[in-house]
C-alpha cells in the first residue's frame, strides 16, 4: 500500500494489502497514541466489525496489537460504524475501532479509528501513526498485570438503540421495506423499526460472511425499488455494509439519494428554525439541484472535498447541524457525531410523519441538473501531474460555461479517477465526459472504465 490512510481509514484486500500483521502493528501504534491522551489507569478501546468473513481475522490481530500496548479491548461484535462512534464518545473509552470496508466487495476490508470523542482520528494523528508504522518504531512492552485484556461487550449496543429511539417518531401502521445488505444492520434495523410500531418486510438480512453488499444495499437498490410497490409500502430503506449510508425509495419505487434526503430534511429544519446558520454542508459531488432548493427555501450549500471527514470538519467549524454526501452518508450532528444510515432513515420518516405527505411529494422539491459520472480504473491516481489531462479539463470547463461544473478526483479508497460533469445540456455532458475519459485513459493506462 502506497499510503495507509485514505479518506475513510485504512482499506485494502483482506489478507493481502490489509494483512493481520498490518492490523496488529497499527492497532498497537494507535492504542499507544490514544493511551497518551487519556488519564485512565486502565484505558480501553471499543472494537466493532461488520459481517464479512475476514472480520474475525482482523479483529483478532487488532486485539493482539491493542493489548500489547497495555490497553484493554471491549468487543461490540457485529455492529455499525456509527454505533462504534457513538458508544466511544459516550463512554470513558480512549478510542474506538471499526473493522469494515463499508460498501466495498467482500474481498476488501478496512480499519476505521476513532478518538475518545467518537470522531475519526484527526489527519495529523493519522499521519503520525503512519510515520511510526513506516519507521518501524518499537514501544516499551508492558508485562504482567499491565498487559491489556479483551472482553465481550455486545450489550453496549443497546445503548445506541435507545439513543436512536429518542429521536425517532412512532411509526404505527407505516409499512417499511428494509434492505440491510447482509451487513452490520441485519439485526439492529428490523428490531428497531418493529419497536417503533412499523410493519417491516426485511430483505438481505442473512449474512454468510461472503454475501455482504452482493446485489443489494445502498449501491444496488434495484430489488428494493421493485419490492416497495409490490408490498404497497410507504418507503424502502437501503443501507450499506457498515450502516453509515442510506438510499431511500418512495412509495412509487423511485430513488432518493443523499442530495434528495438532505433537500427534504434541510428544508424541514429550516421551516422549524433548527437549521443553524441556514446552511447545509455538502461535497463537490452533490448535484446543483440542491443549491436550487436552497435558493427557494432560504438556505445555502457549503461545499467541501469528497469524504465525510471533510463534511464533518466543516460542520464542526461552523456549528452546522446537517451535512452529507450524495452517496447517502449524512450527518445530523446534534444527535450523532458521524454519518448514520439508520438515524438518517428515522429523520426522513419523521419529516414524512410530521408533514403527512408521501416521500414522492417530499422529494419533488429537488430538480436535478443533468449530471454524468464516470469511474476510470487507473494505475496512477495522480492525474494533476499530466498536462494533457489538465488541458482537457480546462477545455471542458470552458465548454460548460457558468451554469456547468466539471470535477476530476482520485478515489481515496480505490484505484480510480472519478469524472463528474454537470450542466443543462445532456448531449454536451456526454461529449465532455467522453473527451475527459479518453484523456485519462491515454495518460494513466486505465485497463477499463466503469460507468456510474
Amino acid at each position: 500500500m502506497d499510503k495507509l490512510f485514505g479518506t475513510d481509514g485504512i482499506r485494502g484486500k483482506a489478507n493481502e494489502e490489509l494483512s493481520p500483521h498490518l492490523a496488529l502493528k497499527m492497532g498497537r501504534i494507535v492504542a499507544h497514541l490514544l493511551k497518551q491522551e487519556t488519564n485512565s489507569d486502565r484505558p480501553f478501546i471499543l472494537l466493532g466489525r461488520d459481517t464479512r468473513i475476514s472480520g474475525n481475522m482482523l479483529e483478532g490481530a487488532l486485539i493482539a496489537g491493542i493489548n500489547s500496548a497495555g490497553v484493554d479491548v471491549r468487543l461490540l461484535g457485529v455492529t455499525s460504524t456509527p454505533a462504534v462512534a457513538y458508544l466511544t464518545g459516550q463512554s470513558d473509552a480512549a478510542g474506538g475501532v471499526m473493522v469494515s470496508a463499508s460498501h466495498n466487495p467482500v474481498e476488501d476490508n478496512g480499519i476505521k479509528f476513532f478518538n475518545a470523542a467518537g470522531y475519526k482520528l484527526p489527519s495529523v494523528l493519522e499521519e503520525k501513526a503512519e510515520q511510526l508504522y513506516r519507521d518501524n518504531v518499537s514501544f516499551e512492552a508492558p508485562g504482567g498485570k499491565n498487559v491489556g485484556r479483551a472482553c465481550r461487550a455486545e450489550r453496549l449496543n443497546q445503548r445506541y438503540m435507545e439513543h436512536l429511539k429518542k429521536a425517532a417518531p412512532r411509526l404505527d401502521g407505516t409499512r417499511i421495506v428494509l434492505d440491510c445488505a447482509h451487513g452490520s444492520l441485519y439485526r439492529i434495523a428490523p428490531a428497531l423499526y418493529r419497536e417503533l410500531g412499523a410493519q417491516v418486510s426485511s430483505m438481505f438480512c442473512t449474512p454468510t460472511g461472503l454475501n455482504i453488499n452482493v446485489n443489494c444495499g445502498s449501491t444496488n437498490p434495484e430489488t428494493l425499488q421493485k419490492a416497495v410497490p409490490e408490498h404497497k409500502a410507504h418507503a424502502g430503506l437501503a443501507f450499506d455494509g457498515d450502516g453509515d449510508r442510506l438510499i431511500a425509495v418512495d412509495e412509487k419505487g423511485s430513488l432518493l439519494d443523499g442530495d434528495a434526503i438532505m433537500a427534504v430534511c434541510g428544508s424541514h429544519l429550516k421551516e422549524c428554525g433548527r437549521l443553524h446558520g441556514d446552511t447545509i454542508v455538502a461535497t463537490v459531488m452533490s448535484n446543483g439541484g440542491l443549491d436550487l432548493v436552497g435558493e427557494e427555501k432560504g438556505f445555502r450549500v457549503r461545499r467541501t472535498k469528497v469524504g465525510d471527514r471533510y463534511v464533518q470538519e466543516e460542520m464542526l467549524r461552523g456549528g452546522y447541524v446537517l451535512g452529507g454526501e450524495q452517496s447517502g452518508h449524512i450527518i445530523f450532528s446534534e444527535i450523532l457525531p458521524t454519518g448514520d444510515g439508520l438515524l438518517t432513515s428515522l429523520q426522513l420518516l419523521n419529516v414524512m410523519a410530521e408533514k403527512g405527505l408521501p416521500l414522492s411529494r417530499l422529494a419533488s422539491i429537488i430538480r436535478r441538473l443533468p449530471q454524468k459520472l464516470v469511474n476510470c480504473r487507473v494505475r496512477d491516481r495522480r492525474w494533476e501531474q499530466y498536462p494533457r489531462i489538465r488541458e482537457c479539463l480546462q477545455q471542458a470547463e470552458n465548454k460548460l460555461g457558468r451554469r456547468g461544473r466539471v470535477l476530476l478526483r482520485a478515489s481515496g479508497t480505490e484505484p480510480l479517477v472519478r469524472i463528474m460533469v454537470e450542466g443543462e445540456d445532456s448531449h454536451l455532458l456526454e461529449q465532455v465526459s467522453d473527451e475527459l475519459l479518453t484523456a485519462v485513459k491515454a495518460e494513466l493506462g486505465a485497463p477499463q472504465e466503469q460507468k456510474a
